[in-house]
């Protein structure tokens, strides 16, 4: 039965018609959500007593490192969904996340470097959570290198599924390095246990950063998916429809 709603509901036909549907809503409440919350973030939030203004990286540097870890997280989940149900949309999937994956994560490394140079007074450091982050970047480069190395898809979607899986046991340590070992890198301001250390000034226009980061994100995938389909699906006759 789960086999089936899967199968019914992840096909990339409908897949397209879907997203179709909702791609442009959800880009232009981003976009707004996105450039209202870095606007409010950048000028009208107060100077921070320790850091000054240099914490106002964090509307660009705080969306991309959850986003960076979150899109690992759905490849993980859509290399288990393939592997046990051969949907082959998850396969596609991966490879389409894993670019946008390396970006994010790119952005989110160079936003701390340059975040670090007035803090900690140098842009690099081998500080646990940066050279982990550092690891995932590598990570997503390996995937998307070995997936092109591939001239039979099957092949390649099986082994990339596989090692996403394998290489998923990095994001709770880049969750937890901060509190494992003794970092440069600060603690999370917010987390789902405990009351959030950011003034509310500060983190109101933060979430709004991830909420509308995240959102312009899922734009790039639907993308970048759509790509994957056209690209693996060129000779069905339904493929004309959409292209």
């Amino acid at each position: 039965m789960i086999k089936r709603f899967i199968h019914q509901f992840a096909s990339p036909k409908t897949y397209l018609f879907q997203v179709n549907k909702v791609y442009r809503y959800i880009f232009y409440i981003s976009l707004i959500i996105y450039s209202f919350s870095l606007t409010w973030g950048l000028l009208f939030t107060p100077e921070d007593f320790v850091q000054g203004n240099s914490y106002r990286i964090i509307y660009l540097h705080v969306p991309a490192s959850f986003i960076s870890q979150s899109l690992y997280a759905i490849m993980a989940i859509a290399s288990i969904t393939y592997l046990i149900w051969r949907v082959k949309l998850a396969a596609y999937f991966i490879i389409a996340i894993a670019p946008i994956g390396a970006m994010t994560t790119f952005i989110a490394l160079i936003s701390g470097s340059i975040w670090g140079i007035p803090t900690w007074g140098t842009w690099w450091q081998w500080d646990a959570r940066i050279t982990s982050t550092l690891i995932l970047f590598i990570m997503y480069l390996g995937l998307i290198s070995l997936h092109n190395s591939f001239s039979n898809y099957e092949k390649a979607d099986k082994l990339l599924s596989w090692l996403v899986i394998v290489g998923f046991v990095n994001i709770p340590i880049i969750k937890k390095s901060v509190d494992w070992w003794s970092t440069l890198h600060q603690s999370a301001s917010i987390t789902l246990t405990d009351k959030p250390s950011i003034d509310p000034s500060m983190l109101y226009p933060l979430i709004g950063c991830i909420i509308g980061f995240f959102g312009l994100i899922i734009c790039l995938v639907i993308l970048s998916s759509k790509y994957q389909i056209f690209k693996r699906e060129r000779k069905k006759s339904w493929v004309k429809e959409y292209v």
